[in-house]
């Protein structure tokens, strides 16, 4: 049913251990081991840029996230309002939410395929997947300090003395392997928990995450080892160390990215900043009778019976004074000076 999966891990599976069997033998535990490692690096090396664009995309989400919750209050009771709204939101900052689930949605099959080739190795049995006869019987003789990868602590007693191994040698290399494994996926949440900033701290939800990730995961690693043959413990322990050295790569350049970018910010604030002291420099107004400068607006001109401007006061036409130099006089004979012309001296209303 699942042969689409099962069928492309046992051929990377099979190639990991095509190059270490070079090395170390066909037979040897190392290279069995070491082949179920690299499975690991080589399914986490392809899923690297959705990674990336998994920590941006909650990076994002962690800086709109007062706005989903102003959202959630807005509409307090209409569910399909508020899923509208945010995935409104989500689209205008560029955010996919599936996009960040990407990397674990695509690393819970590749588990399931490696957990079912691994039970189908067992004493007896032809094919399996890729491997032929010969690939399946090397696995089951392959020790890894006197244990078959593919026991665990709860085998039965019947199916250890199949693969010639004792109990007490797969306690001796699944506990320490469990607690390793359960150790580092505590670290690897840890170290994801911290990056995230106070409004998702703050947030109910995310709060019961984080202690899922921090404890209860880390827990039901320490438990499941009683289960999981030694070949997943080593899968689920190399791909938490993956995971944990990725992160802090992915983080301590996304970091120095953003730092970057406010470096470039603040370069552009100053630039165009005026410099301490000097003064504003207003511009040039246009001279006397010259025509404006393209795009610039026309000085008002004095309108119907208002008053003209200084400057065309004091540029008048020499043509007005008279040959002496001076001005022609305008006084009305019989009129007093300063008297107004609009009525005459004694003149009276008549009723």
């Amino acid at each position: 049913m699942l042969n689409f999966i099962y069928y492309p891990v046992s051929f990377i599976l099979w190639c990991w251990h095509w190059v270490f069997g070079k090395v170390f033998g066909e037979a040897s535990g190392f290279a069995w081991a070491l082949a179920v490692v690299f499975l690991v690096f080589t399914l986490r090396a392809i899923l690297f840029k959705p990674f990336v664009g998994q920590v941006r995309s909650m990076r994002k989400m962690q800086e709109f996230a007062p706005e989903m919750q102003k959202i959630k209050k807005k509409f307090p009771n209409d569910r399909q309002r508020q899923a509208q709204e945010m995935q409104k939101l989500q689209s205008e900052h560029g955010v996919n939410p599936l996009g960040g689930c990407l990397p674990m949605l695509v690393q819970i099959p590749v588990f399931i395929g490696l957990f079912h080739v691994l039970r189908s190795f067992k004493p007896g049995w032809g094919e399996v997947y890729f491997f032929d006869k010969a690939g399946v019987d090397s696995f089951v003789q392959a020790k890894l300090f006197g244990t078959n990868l593919s026991t665990f602590i709860t085998m039965p007693a019947d199916q250890l003395a199949a693969f010639g191994t004792e109990r007490l040698n797969v306690i001796l290399v699944s506990v320490p392997l469990m607690i390793v494994a359960s150790i580092a996926t505590h670290f690897t949440a840890r170290h994801s928990v911290a990056r995230q900033n106070q409004a998702a701290l703050d947030n109910p939800q995310t709060a019961i995450m984080n202690k899922l990730t921090l404890y209860i995961f880390p827990l039901g690693v320490l438990v499941g080892g009683f289960f999981f043959p030694v070949a997943i413990l080593l899968y689920w322990l190399s791909n938490n160390g993956w995971t944990l050295g990725q992160q802090h790569i992915v983080y301590k350049r996304i970091d120095a990215e953003e730092e970057q970018k406010k470096a470039t910010v603040v370069e552009t604030r100053q630039a165009l900043a005026p410099k301490p002291g000097a003064k504003p420099v207003n511009p040039k107004k246009p001279a006397p009778g010259a025509k404006p400068a393209n795009g610039a607006k026309r000085q008002p001109t004095a309108g119907p019976g208002g008053s003209a401007s200084k400057a065309t006061k004091a540029a008048k036409p020499e043509a007005e004074k008279d040959a002496n130099g001076s001005s022609p006089n305008t006084e009305i004979p019989g009129l007093t000076p300063g008297r107004s012309t609009s009525k005459k001296p004694g003149s009276k209303k008549r009723r």
